[in-house]
């Protein structure tokens, strides 16, 4: 369609649906208007829709109505919470169950006219607490479908209707009627039957799963929400003040206006996007692109709104603001990446679709034949509905929570989060893994790997001087330098204390020799001799006095500029160090270059076995990242990853996925920062590192929460074990039930067998799903 047409857009808040079909009914219904593309999302219960000017809003919400379903605009109402709602009917019908339970089940508890007050209790928890599938039954039924709903309506209103029917027309009502628990496969009399309690069970069973999955679904919108909260809530703009000075005033970053100018402290976050008017520093802006080095920009740099100033004091003039920002449109992009992703159908309502029409062609058949073979019409009556009943089993909705209950609390103990059942089936049919680089493969930070002296100069000194210049600046690759010199300069207790033998415990302080705490205690073992004069060289390193020395630490430029030559060794070092995609730093003091250290970020222990375990799994890993070729080529070697794609930026990992999905690959996306949100969302299936930001674990399916990569191959090893149980819980949950059909179609069903018969499915499902807690 041309996108000339489609000049509108909004969002409506759609309700009534219970299944993946009802959203693509919806959506089909909706793109019959000329103009208009729609797309539904289930799990967010939302409708995308583009639609041209001769189509009104109002227009759109009574299409929607019209296929049996409600539409509002976001505005229109504050919604209330689905789960909410369906915490409130479950509790109501449970009150009212466990005594109807109790009561028709156990023949001691069977007082005079105990019926009456069963069915005052059963019909409030059909007719209300079932409302609900009574609706979507009649929706589908106008539709020419049949779902799980349209089973549950027909198998709790013909308990129910029987037992109406028997106790005014039969004789289940009355005075001294007793239910007596017999198993025994017999002809009973149908006015005398009451289905009570499968009724109540029915209904009660089937609301508990819906409110488990519900819960897990209400997630869908944090995402969003996250991404949106990560920017600055207030800003230090600078105004005109007396005598052309300019003072701050601190604002709601909501009164922030493109032209203003203001103040990014070191340590603060960047309030928008902008241009840098003064001063220089250096940009953290791990946040969005997930790239841990950190950007030098000056006067004339593009800056990013959310990213943090680490170096010096900026003065930055506003280019975009609200929704014309980087920031936001990344939330734009989660939001259509969450929209776009379809929710995988229920298994029940595929089976359903095939089982309610057959159940109901021999309900149909039962009253014929029992008819036709001389049987009076209420016990041809009575057998066809105990097909309906029997039919409809209740442990379906223990199926999927009961399983999902269990793999995802057994999955929290190996620090594994699964959000939701239809995260499972997206894990059977993955077969490409795209693993972000920085925070997921490599540690996310910047770390001292290597220190390469000059010849004739002690390692450990180059070490020691090094670090005490950097320890006069806040930057992420002066802070990795000193953190490696304190690291490495740190005594250990066998180079240092001989051995001896135990101290007497009685023995004063002075006498005692020294221990291990004494030398490694909690004072630092390596301190930086006091920095004099240091300068930051916006981009290019730093200098000062450390001592006696004049020291120069950063690029060849700034050796250069005094005149310092870099000798041929640590030249090739240096073109090696930086080919592999590292950074390397040039010390020199006293005029001369004394060597060269090597700072990158990482590569995680355990990231080359995670990747054996994913390509044992059948899988097919493919490295994802936003810095260079070089360095991303050289961390896939490390950890054996032949497919590399690199300096891409966060709006095309976006893409990456879709073009992978395209090409007919299931996609598992891995990652941990920002810049990965969209992709996790748009992903068959998102992972989410534990250690990474609150937006990327939000718009993930899994969360790892130990942020060990080799965690991946646990969940989806984990996911599939769930997902077979589930299956094998659907199976035997409709094979205790089908098995007894034959029974209720000859009259020869018990209504104690029926009780029986749901019971065992239920116990079946559960100890089944107690299974995955074995799980390893």
């Amino acid at each position: 369609m041309d996108t000339a047409v489609a000049a509108h857009a909004l969002e409506l808040e759609i309700g009534g649906m219970t299944c993946a079909s009802c959203a693509a009914r919806i959506e089909k219904k909706l793109n019959r208007i000329d103009g208009v593309t729609a797309t539904v999302n289930y799990a967010t219960e939302k409708a995308a829709v583009r639609y041209p000017a001769s189509v009104t809003p109002g227009q759109l919400i009574e299409q929607v109505v019209a296929a049996g379903y409600t539409a509002q605009l976001p505005a229109a109402a504050p919604r209330r919470s689905p789960a909410a709602a369906l915490r409130r009917q479950l509790l109501f019908c449970l009150v009212l169950a466990i005594p109807v339970v109790l009561v028709s089940m156990i023949p001691t508890l069977q007082f005079d006219n105990w019926q009456w007050p069963a069915l005052a209790l059963t019909a409030p928890v059909v007719l209300r607490g079932g409302a609900s599938f009574h609706r979507a039954a009649w929706v589908n039924a106008r539709h020419g479908t049949a779902t799980m709903d349209t089973l549950i309506s027909l198998g709790s209103l013909a308990a129910l209707g029987w037992s109406v029917y028997a106790m005014f027309f039969g004789t289940a009502g009355m005075t001294g009627m007793k239910h007596s628990f017999s198993l025994t496969i017999a002809h009973t009399d149908a006015t005398g039957t009451l289905y009570l309690e499968v009724a109540v069970v029915l209904i009660t069973a089937i609301l508990a799963g819906r409110y488990f999955e519900t819960c897990a679904k209400e997630r869908a919108g944090s995402a969003l929400r996250a991404l949106l909260e990560l920017g600055a809530k207030d800003v230090a703009v600078l105004r005109p003040g007396a005598e052309g000075q300019r003072s701050e005033v601190r604002v709601p970053i909501a009164q922030l206006r493109v032209g203003d100018e203001f103040v990014v402290r070191p340590g603060e976050q960047v309030a928008t996007d902008g241009i840098v008017t003064e001063g220089n520093s250096a940009l953290d802006q791990s946040l969005l692109t997930g790239e841990p080095v950190p950007v030098e920009v000056t006067v004339g740099d593009a800056v990013v709104g959310a990213t943090v100033n680490a170096g010096g004091l900026l003065v930055v003039r506003a280019t975009g603001v609200g929704a014309d920002t980087q920031l936001a449109r990344m939330a734009a992009l989660v939001e259509t990446a969450q929209q776009g992703k379809a929710p995988v159908q229920a298994l029940a309502d595929r089976v359903a679709a095939v089982f309610v029409p057959i159940v109901l062609v021999i309900a149909v058949l039962t009253l014929l034949v029992q008819f036709g073979l001389g049987a009076g019409l209420t016990t041809a009556a009575g057998a066809a509905m105990a097909v309906l009943i029997i039919a409809c089993p209740c442990a379906l909705g223990l199926a999927t929570p009961t399983a999902l209950l269990v793999g995802t609390g057994r999955g929290a103990q190996l620090g594994i989060l699964i959000k939701g059942p239809q995260v499972l089936e997206s894990t059977r049919r993955i077969d490409t893994v795209v693993l972000d680089k920085t925070g997921t493969v490599t540690t996310g930070t910047m770390t001292l790997l290597e220190t390469i002296p000059a010849a004739g100069v002690d390692p450990a000194e180059l070490l020691a001087v090094a670090g005490g210049i950097e320890h006069g600046s806040e930057h992420p690759i002066a802070r990795a330098i000193v953190a490696g010199a304190e690291r490495d300069s740190r005594p250990t207790a066998s180079a240092h204390v001989p051995a001896t033998p135990d101290p007497d415990p009685a023995a004063p302080d002075y006498e005692r020799p020294l221990s291990d705490s004494d030398v490694l205690g909690s004072a630092p073992a390596w301190a930086p001799e006091p920095v004099r004069d240091f300068r930051n060289h916006g981009g290019r390193g730093v200098s000062g006095r450390v001592g006696a020395r004049e020291v120069l630490a950063g690029r060849t430029e700034l050796l250069a500029e005094h005149g310092i030559a870099v000798p041929d060794a640590l030249e090739r070092a240096k073109s090696e160090t930086e080919r592999l995609g590292r950074t390397a730093v040039l010390v020199a003091w006293d005029g001369v270059a004394q060597g060269l250290l090597v700072v990158a970020d990482a590569v995680k222990p355990t990231s080359a076995e995670a990747v054996s375990q994913l390509r044992g799994l059948g899988l097919t890993p493919v490295l994802l990242t936003g810095d260079n070729r070089a360095a991303a080529t050289a961390v896939a070697a490390q950890v054996g990853i032949d497919e590399v794609i690199a300096e891409v930026l966060p709006s095309d990992k976006l893409d990456v996925v879709r073009r992978l999905q395209g090409e007919g690959r299931v996609v598992a996306m891995v990652g941990d920062g920002v810049n990965d949100a969209a992709a996790l969302a748009r992903a068959d299936l998102g992972m989410a590192m534990g250690t990474g930001t609150d937006v990327a674990i939000e718009a993930a399916d899994i969360t790892l929460v130990r942020g060990d990569l080799r965690t991946v191959a646990v969940a989806i090893r984990l996911s599939r074990a769930t997902l077979r149980t589930i299956k094998g819980n659907l199976f035997w949950a409709f094979g205790y039930n089908v098995a007894a059909i034959p029974l209720a179609a000859t009259g020869l069903l018990n209504p104690m067998l029926a009780g029986a018969a749901m019971a065992l499915s239920s116990v079946f499902v559960v100890s089944n799903s107690l299974r995955l807690r074995r799980f390893r």
